[in-house]
């Protein structure tokens, strides 16, 4: 058979290259006639999600030669949002997905790979390897690490990360003390693995299943179980079979399988997050479609039908027993493209129906689309004099009192501003916090308001004050909020204009956001509009904040 690894492994210059590879202790067994399978590991001791990803690349590659293949494996960086949260190391969290995509091309391309696997589990990992595969067309599977187990119970649920942001919040507004809050940290995150809530980590995690670029039902097993790894080597054995039948990434990340995916991402009110990354999939995909527009489109026809964390209080280990992705997709039925392909070389509609089901249903977590949580999807695009070219908020995880809210604007030029003003109890009732010169090209990078929305929770103002922000937010942000505001205020969008005291309606129902200010008073502003002089670091940021592209666009760099 014709692999791409032939062309090292036996043109005329053959013995030059597999002299190197000897070098290592390869065999001529492992070289002649055997793909040549790349396993892409981003296993660090800085991200408790990929802490365990080495035990899964030993799993992924006993699957490889199992059924054929020879492995080779090389690493790319990945980055903890946890760790990187509330400082500058948040400026670097989404440019890193650029990085990771590039260093996976650069490697396969180098090395002539037949296939890969790539393993991940976290933010901006997930979808800077899906970007790859969809980059370099060649047979691909992403293998996931699985999310954490949850903590002790706090606030009514299982406690975990953002718990203990909210516990802070707590003790500035003298609901527990200091002793209370500071027990978290030995209790809330029990075991490695990705955070155990529904943020942007499991969130792309499920996107990877629901495209079909992940073995069913994978998506959700958690770190500490022997599932994990049984998943793993049939994802070994999995890629091997997709090389030998040529079936390649962009056979399976189709429109179809975008849709796909954004309807999943609806029904189990997924991280806003995911529409960044999945318009910045499509783009490397090549496929003509515009990902907001599809997510805005999609939302009136899709039905919430799970509710997790933040929405709920189940964590994900509730979620995956209750039957995960294949259940909820099982539930969509009709309303998926289940004839499209995915890395199993099999359709959805075939995948469904061989899935066996390890546990009991869990109607409280995942209903049918005839009684849903919600008629309408968890994620909604929004537009408006506030956002001309588009915003992003999730009304699945929204108390419905504030589905459609208006208050009075409170300006922060920065993040740290607004956490330092939440803390400090200048934010009262009926205000619409505002969080400018974050986006993409302004953060630089797009930082995360994730600290805001949980301070704002803690000190009471979850059900009675509202944030937009052109930033991100967290996939496990709830209350009123709005990101991905575009243009974003360092590209002179209006929000750059919004001044202490203006009125702002957000409507996430009819995807409304709204400056109560005349147009003429708008215009005036602009004119007299001057960008702050915010120094950006040399390196890395510095070019990422020139050619990075908006958040309507998925913050791509464009070329």
């Amino acid at each position: 058979m014709e692999f791409r690894s032939n062309e090292i492994m036996h043109g005329e210059d053959a013995p030059f290259y597999r002299s190197l590879f000897k070098s290592m202790g390869y065999s001529d067994y492992e070289l002649d006639h055997r793909p040549l399978i790349g396993i892409a590991n981003t296993w660090n001791t800085c991200v408790p999600g990929h802490f365990n990803l080495n035990q899964v690349n030993e799993f992924v590659k006993k699957g490889i030669y199992s059924a054929g293949g020879t492995a080779v494996e090389f690493g790319t960086i990945g980055c903890c949002d946890g760790v990187a949260q509330g400082h500058i190391g948040m400026n670097y969290i989404l440019p890193s997905r650029e990085i990771i995509c590039n260093s996976i091309e650069v490697m396969v391309q180098a090395h002539r790979l037949d296939g890969i696997v790539l393993l991940a589990s976290c933010d901006k990992i997930v979808p800077g390897m899906l970007m790859a595969a969809a980059r370099l067309d060649i047979p691909a599977i992403v293998c996931v690490g699985g999310p954490m187990l949850g903590g002790i119970e706090f606030d009514g649920r299982k406690s975990d990360l953002t718990s203990i942001d909210e516990a802070k919040g707590m003790c500035a507004a003298g609901k527990i003390d200091e002793c209370e809050y500071k027990a978290l940290e030995n209790t809330a995150c029990p075991s490695c693995g990705s955070c155990s809530f529904l943020g942007t980590a499991n969130s792309m995690c499920c996107v990877s299943e629901a495209l079909g670029m992940s073995l069913p039902g994978s998506a959700l097993i958690p770190a500490p179980y022997g599932e994990r790894l049984r998943s793993s080597f049939q994802a070994g054995r999995a890629i091997v079979d997709l090389v030998l039948k040529g079936i390649t990434a962009r056979q399976v990340i189709t429109k179809e399988s975008i849709r796909n995916a954004i309807k999943v991402t609806m029904a189990i009110c997924g991280s806003t997050n995911a529409v960044l990354h999945l318009s910045a999939i499509a783009n490397e995909a090549e496929l003509d479609m515009n990902v907001v527009e599809e997510f805005r489109e999609l939302n009136k026809t899709t039905p919430q039908i799970a509710k997790v964390n933040p929405a709920a209080k189940w964590d994900m280990d509730a979620f995956y027993r209750a039957g995960g992705i294949p259940r909820v997709m099982e539930h969509l039925g009709e309303l998926l493209n289940t004839s499209s392909m995915t890395c199993t070389g099999k359709t959805i509609t075939e995948n469904l129906k061989e899935y066996t089901y390890s546990y009991p249903e869990n109607p409280e977590i995942i209903k049918t689309v005839e009684e849903p949580f919600s008629k309408t999807g968890g994620v909604a695009v929004l537009d408006g004099n506030l956002a001309p070219h588009t915003a992003i908020s999730k009304p699945g995880a929204i108390d419905p009192s504030l589905h459609r809210f208006t208050g009075k604007a409170k300006c922060y030029n920065s993040e740290e501003e607004a956490e330092k003003a939440i803390l400090g109890g200048e934010i009262e009732k009926g205000d619409v916090v505002v969080i400018r010169y974050e986006g993409p090209k302004g953060g630089p990078g797009m930082r995360e308001m994730f600290k805001a929305m949980k301070y704002m929770y803690g000190m009471g103002l979850a059900k009675s004050a509202a944030l937009i922000t052109d930033g991100r937010f967290s996939g496990t942000n709830n209350g009123c909020f709005v990101g991905h505001i575009s243009p974003e205020a360092a590209e002179g969008g209006p929000l750059a204009i919004v001044e202490n005291g203006d009125e702002i309606s957000i409507d996430v129902i009819d995807g409304k956001l709204e400056l109560h200010v005349s147009a003429e008073e708008i215009e005036r502003r602009m004119k007299n509009w001057v960008r702050p002089d915010k120094p950006i670091p040399n390196g890395y940021l510095r070019l990422y904040s020139k050619v990075a592209s908006s958040a309507d666009k998925g913050a791509i760099i464009e070329c």
